[in-house]
């Protein structure tokens, strides 16, 4: 298993990267000025961008893994190497999702605790509804962890 970054053609993982965020024009708005890894394992299983939003807070703006890989480790494989990576450079990583019953319990299997939410942030930032596990998404929660 490796982990690289990925400095040039991004979107060479749309695929992936719209499993996190279903809206294109949104994840435009990260994806060029973050810093984008993947993880190798005999084939792409997973990818993750962050982003510096200054006074010492690293944001994941997107993580993804394949639909046949969920569940096996990558995921949480690629935010501990973030931590390592970016632990002497950062003393937040944050991270935004929706208040789903799939996403709300890796984050905190992970060591993520609950921050703050943003009220309305899908249904202001999205052209359509999206839903997730039956649930339609409406805030934001965000979560952090100290580096």
């Amino acid at each position: 298993m490796k982990i690289k970054e990925i400095e040039e053609n991004k979107k060479k993982y749309l695929a992936l990267l719209l499993l996190a965020d279903e809206q294109e024009n949104m994840i435009d708005r990260y994806l060029e000025k973050g810093t984008m890894f993947v993880l190798d394992d005999n084939g792409i299983k997973a990818e993750c961008v962050v982003t510096d939003e200054g006074n010492g807070v690293l944001e994941i703006k997107n993580i993804a893994v394949d639909p046949c890989y969920q569940k096996m480790g990558y995921g949480k494989r690629l935010i501990e190497y973030i931590e390592k990576e970016y632990a002497d450079d950062f003393s937040v990583l944050q991270v935004g999702t929706g208040d789903s019953p799939l996403t709300v319990p890796f984050y905190e299997n992970c060591g993520f605790v609950r921050s703050h939410v943003v009220e309305n942030f899908f249904t202001d930032n999205y052209d359509r509804p999206i839903f997730e596990n039956g649930v339609l998404l409406k805030n934001m929660v965000y979560f952090k962890k100290l580096l």
